[in-house]
């Protein structure tokens, strides 16, 4: 039997990317998934390819009324709560000088606040199930700093910190808080930082560079860490900020 039979799960940004591969893998393995995503379309369909074992539900991370008719929506239809993967996100490519209000801000709610919000609506349901894990998909750019991504990295390393923090609140409870920080990963999110770039080939071989490994991962490649984080053979990891990203931070 699978170790994750059975296991209560919530993936958000699981209409695409590593949340979506999470979602595939925590399904084949036997878990039930609370998809949550605000691209409504996508989110369907990749709820449908998942079947029964999955639900989706259309949020926007952002929104506080949302999110928590959304983890309580998915709770009460698996009866339950037992691990939780904040995988949304949004990148902000640009200059600091460059930079929008807006964009800034826009990048707070979704990179940091988002998972702060789920995190709070979810700590009751894995509180009642006597404990769990949360994961924070965050980036290797919040360990080591890139260029014109001030806003991003700033967001990913909050997101860490904020899991560490909540790590030494949830404990008592049970509850262990890690997070996973890829690098470059075959994502849409990742393309769209470099398809629309004068010569998108040169710019991937020069981001390819950046790394020991010298190739750009599979999301299924980080899905794997964030399931081990979340399965029993983790039950003594909290607090700690997993690079899975070829070499580039070296922390």
């Amino acid at each position: 039997m699978s170790e994750l039979h059975d296991r209560r799960f919530l993936v958000t940004g699981a209409a695409s990317g590593i949340g979506l591969a999470v979602a595939r893998l925590a399904v084949a393995r036997g878990a039930r998934v609370g998809l949550l995503d605000r691209d409504e379309m996508a989110l369907g369909r990749a709820c449908e390819a998942l079947g029964e074992a999955a639900v989706a539900v259309v949020c926007d991370v952002a929104d506080a009324a949302a999110v928590r008719q959304a983890v309580d929506g998915v709770a009460g239809w698996a009866g339950g709560l037992d691990a939780v993967v904040n995988s949304a996100g949004v990148d902000a490519l640009v200059p600091l000088e460059a930079m929008s209000d807006a964009q800034w801000a826009g990048a707070l709610a979704v990179n940091l606040t988002g998972p702060m919000l789920v995190c709070r609506a979810a700590m009751p349901h894995l509180r009642s199930a006597g404990g769990g894990s949360i994961v924070n998909v965050a980036s290797a750019a919040g360990l080591s700093p890139l260029r014109h991504r001030s806003a991003y990295c700033a967001t990913k390393a909050g997101v860490i910190m904020f899991g560490k923090a909540l790590a030494i609140e949830a404990a008592a409870d049970g509850v262990r808080v890690n997070a996973v920080c890829p690098g470059a990963i075959d994502t849409p999110l990742f393309r769209s930082s470099y398809e629309h770039s004068d010569n998108p080939e040169h710019e991937l071989e020069a981001i390819r560079q950046r790394y020991a490994l010298r190739r750009v991962a599979a999301p299924e490649e980080v899905a794997e860490a964030v399931l081990y984080l979340c399965g029993p053979g983790a039950s003594y990891i909290t607090g700690v900020a997993l690079a899975v990203d070829g070499g580039r931070s070296f922390h």
